[in-house]
């Protein structure tokens, strides 16, 4: 009996043990998915029928698109798209350049301070941006850059210390015999960073673009403080054209996030199979 009840002890632990986990992940998809699943709902709603559901509630129509018409005429939508589409691809691809080659001098190389320059990025990072932006005010301004595509740029395209870890990680598992074979070859290291670095950091690149493109994507603050024209306005400070001070129109805000969405949703399913990719397994052979 003992022997039996034994038994049977540990797979009840088990089970419930499953069962909880499996209560976490609902829990937890159910946060994670509530607000896109609001926004969309509430996005083919006009003014009379938002006022007059629920936010759970199902639209009258999922064909009614007078909203997303709106917003592209009163929210601008299709320049600050293009502006967007401007600032994050020149942002993010001279990021990723600085950021690799600052992880392939730090990763290749050995030369004095070397753990000092990795403190300093570190240290860079504890450093709360608000008590510095009196200074990267005056900078930005006296450089002639303030409301100009230059402000933001300027300021998205340092490497941080995640991106350089990131690809430290991928290019300590590069072997230095490619290193070796191409300088035996005569390959500068320049040549060397560009035909054989590079290309094989294509994982870690990926990773870099997704989170530089969803950060600066979502960033409103840069843009708000050092672009406050509105030809300038991007798709982040153009939801801000559906708030006034007392009231806001949510329908139409939502119609405006589920668009905005749209392109990062795009580019994560595009780019997520590149991440874990074994691209540098057997690149001796």
């Amino acid at each position: 009996m003992c022997s039996e009840g034994g038994s049977k002890v540990p797979k009840a632990a088990r089970w419930l043990s499953v069962g909880f986990q499996y209560v976490l992940l609902i829990f937890a998809a159910f946060v994670v998915l509530m607000p896109p699943v609001v926004i969309f709902l509430n996005a083919f709603k006009g003014d009379l029928e938002y006022a007059q559901s629920g936010v759970f509630d199902l639209p009258a129509s999922f064909l009614h698109f007078d909203n997303f018409k709106v917003v592209f005429e009163r929210g601008r939508l299709d320049r600050a798209f293009l502006n967007t589409l401007f600032i994050t691809a020149v942002s993010v691809a001279g990021n990723v350049m600085i950021g690799a080659m600052v992880a392939y001098a730090i990763g290749r190389f050995e030369f004095r301070l070397k753990k000092v320059l990795l403190g300093a990025f570190l240290l860079a990072t504890l450093i709360p941006g608000i008590t510095t932006q009196v200074a990267t005010f005056s900078l930005i301004r006296d450089l002639g850059l303030f409301n100009t595509y230059g402000a933001p740029i300027l300021l998205y395209l340092g490497a941080d210390v995640i991106q350089i870890y990131i690809c430290l990680q991928f290019i300590r598992h590069i072997p230095f015999d490619l290193d070796e074979a191409a300088m035996m070859e005569g390959a500068s290291y320049f040549r060397i960073f560009g035909t054989i670095i590079f290309p094989l950091l294509a994982p870690a690149t990926a990773t870099v673009v997704i989170l530089k493109t969803i950060k600066i994507y979502n960033d409103m603050y840069v843009p708000f403080l050092y672009m406050p024209s509105q030809r300038l306005g991007v798709v982040s400070t153009s939801l801000m054209r559906f708030v006034g001070n007392y009231s806001a129109q949510w329908n139409m805000l939502c119609a405006a996030i589920l668009l905005i969405l749209l392109p990062t949703v795009v580019l994560f399913l595009f780019l997520q199979r590149y991440v874990f990719s074994g691209i540098v397994s057997g690149s001796v052979k």
